[in-house]
């Protein structure tokens, strides 16, 4: 049975408590009280995301003479996938050829926050932030690798324990074909014996 929805009645407490019924759990069981206050908050902290804008984190800072690769390293993260609303997480790696100017290391993670607090899918997280760096930063080039681990293929469906999704992107000079030796300087560089660690 659907409940409908009253004026100041908060639509995931409501949704949650259909969602219990539905299992045949008894809402006046006293582990389950709060349970929808819960899951309604915890619902609005896994996609604080939407709420923030990469704009807005980003300070960038003059460097005309670091022209180097520069790579933060296994910036860890928690999402939740757009398919189950289940949980996965893992780590990204990030590279990139400053263009006169450099990034303050903690707005990378801030930024990776922003879109891992978001429903979902690994590959198109990659591709955010790896566009978000190009478009405010404006390097010579940007390498984004993620490692995730999917509860959503560990917990459920196949329950293949050993299983991790690497995805990466590559844009601006690590893409050209002629600049091989940065890609493989910057995947060289994010691994140890041949694994990201």
């Amino acid at each position: 049975m659907v409940v409908m929805i009253e004026k100041n009645c908060d639509p995931i407490e409501i949704w949650t408590q259909n969602i219990l019924r539905d299992l045949g759990e008894n809402l006046n069981r006293q582990g389950l009280k709060e349970t929808p206050k819960r899951v309604a908050k915890a619902l609005r902290f896994f996609c604080s995301g939407y709420k923030k804008n990469p704009k807005d984190i980003i300070k960038t800072f003059p460097a005309k003479n670091i022209d180097q690769l520069i790579i933060i390293k296994a910036i860890d993260f928690y999402s939740k996938c757009e398919h189950h609303l289940e949980t996965f997480y893992g780590q990204v790696y990030i590279g990139y050829l400053p263009k006169g100017r450099v990034m303050g290391v903690s707005k990378f993670a801030r930024l990776v926050e922003i879109y891992a607090r978001r429903l979902q899918i690994q590959e198109r997280m990659g591709q955010q932030i790896a566009k978000a760096i190009m478009k405010y930063l404006k390097p010579l080039g940007v390498a984004v690798v993620v490692r995730g681990i999917h509860l959503c293929m560990r917990a459920r469906g196949v329950e293949k324990q050993n299983t991790e999704i690497i995805t990466s992107v590559m844009l601006g000079k690590f893409r050209e074909e002629k600049e091989a030796a940065l890609r493989n300087e910057f995947l060289t560089l994010i691994s140890l014996n041949g694994k990201t660690t």
